[in-house]
């Protein structure tokens, strides 16, 4: 993609709305563009991002043994009525009533659709264990919105929905669930830390969120230094095994939010091994036993005969939040540092002379080679000066920077950049190509 043809809106001053860091640079960067409080467009470069959370989300969800549907955001509010949390979820539901005078909202979660699809077509234990998801736009109606994506009122939410026969097997379903975002978290380049959590409006007794540490986070963090560096459960993972063990490992040291926070156990951790930080929450896993199933009527014939109610959980990734949460732990002075697999492109490919045959015709061999290895590349091809065509690359923080002038193009050199790093080295075209191409 060429830079000259590609909408790319960057700011070079500050917005004075923009609090914290991943807001700044997210506007600065041309990602989004706030529409109304808490409610943001995506521009080209924000949504491809986006795009790739997402589909990291849904990989690891299919590999879990997850289903994916997609449920409106528009939902009727006697669903709302017949679980009672219609009045108990608060003024952050916006409620809807359409010109035919019937009560409507717009969703801010799904238990209650996915319990009323449930119960009209499953009606044997022999069907479970069930686990459906979806990826959908989502809506609260937040009395501050602030900072950015991180806690806008329209928001996009990976939420899947566990339906088994009785509490031991909604555990196992929920036992996948913590490992998928162990792995998931992972992918993107992140240290998430699951921690023991209130379970709030959505119900029940069992929660975990995974939170990653940043400075600007909303939650102060207490956990043991060995939670931050634990092996991650690897690609050849039994889902259909006992993955207790696993959350027997993760669970058995210290990790918890000042709100779940026990000062006595935490001071039986040795000092050294004790951190203390700022979080963010990135995920939330919930057991909820029967509180929907049981209201609604999402009964099942048991194997013994008799009617029950099926045992659910529910499990969130916020994807649109993920986007500024990266950014959070994920940025220096100079802007956004993308970790490779959810970078909006792989290579930053700058020509400091535009026009100079010798200078195009090198870019022009590069971004085809690149492009042919399978990365993706975005071309500098305009004519801004060489300081300004740095300072945007570093912005936008894709995770290599090749650049390509006069004199190296003449030599048959160019100049690689890491930008994590920040590491530059002076290679030839061909050992450019090769470094860059057989990198994951």
């Amino acid at each position: 993609m060429r830079l000259s043809r590609y909408f790319l809106p960057i700011l070079r001053e500050t917005p004075k709305e923009a609090e914290i860091v991943s807001h700044r640079l997210m506007l600065r960067a041309g990602m989004i563009r706030q529409q109304a409080a808490g409610i943001y467009s995506w521009l080209p470069m924000g949504f491809a991002v986006l795009k790739k959370i997402e589909q990291i989300v849904r990989e690891e969800q299919n590999r879990a043994g997850a289903q994916e549907v997609l449920m409106p955001t528009i939902q009727p509010a006697d669903l709302w009525m017949e679980s009672g949390r219609i009045n108990a979820y608060g003024p952050e539901l916006l409620r809807i009533t359409d010109r035919h005078e019937r009560a409507m909202l717009f969703g801010p979660t799904n238990e209650e659709m996915i319990t009323d699809i449930f119960r009209t077509h499953v009606k044997s234990y022999k069907a479970l264990p069930l686990n459906l998801y979806h990826i959908q736009w989502k809506f609260r109606d937040e009395v501050r919105p602030r900072f950015g994506v991180m806690r806008g009122r329209e928001f996009l939410m990976k939420d899947a929905y566990s339906f088994d026969i009785d509490a031991d097997a909604a555990k196992a379903a929920y036992q996948r669930m913590f490992v998928a975002y162990l792995r998931t978290f992972s992918r993107m380049g992140l240290t998430a830390i699951p921690m023991r959590a209130d379970t709030g409006p959505i119900g029940g007794d069992l929660s975990h969120e995974f939170i990653i540490l940043a400075d600007t986070g909303e939650s102060e963090v207490f956990c043991h230094r060995a939670m931050l560096d634990k092996p991650i459960p690897g690609e050849d993972t039994d889902f259909s095994a006992d993955l207790s063990p696993i959350i027997d490992d993760w669970t058995s040291l210290y990790a918890a939010t000042d709100e779940m926070h026990d000062e006595a156990a935490f001071d039986a951790i040795p000092e050294a091994d004790r951190v203390t930080a700022r979080g963010i929450e990135i995920g939330h896993i919930f057991y909820f036993g029967e509180k929907y199933s049981k209201p609604m009527g999402a009964v099942v014939m048991g194997p013994d005969g008799e009617e029950k109610p099926v045992h659910m959980g529910s499990y969130g990734v916020g994807v649109s939040r993920l986007v500024g949460a990266v950014i959070e732990a994920c940025h220096d002075e100079n802007g956004i540092i993308w970790p490779d697999e959810i970078a909006p492109f792989d290579i930053g490919l700058i020509n400091l002379k535009p026009g100079n045959a010798e200078t195009d015709a090198m870019v022009d061999r590069l971004e085809a080679a690149f492009e042919a290895a399978g990365k993706s590349v975005l071309v500098d091809d305009t004519d801004q000066r060489a300081g300004g065509k740095f300072a945007s690359m570093d912005l936008i923080g894709l995770p290599w920077q090749v650049v390509v002038g006069p004199r190296g193009a003449g030599e048959g050199t160019v100049e690689i950049k890491r930008r994590a790093t920040g590491e530059k080295h002076t290679v030839s075209e061909a050992d450019a190509l090769t470094r860059l191409t057989t990198r994951p």
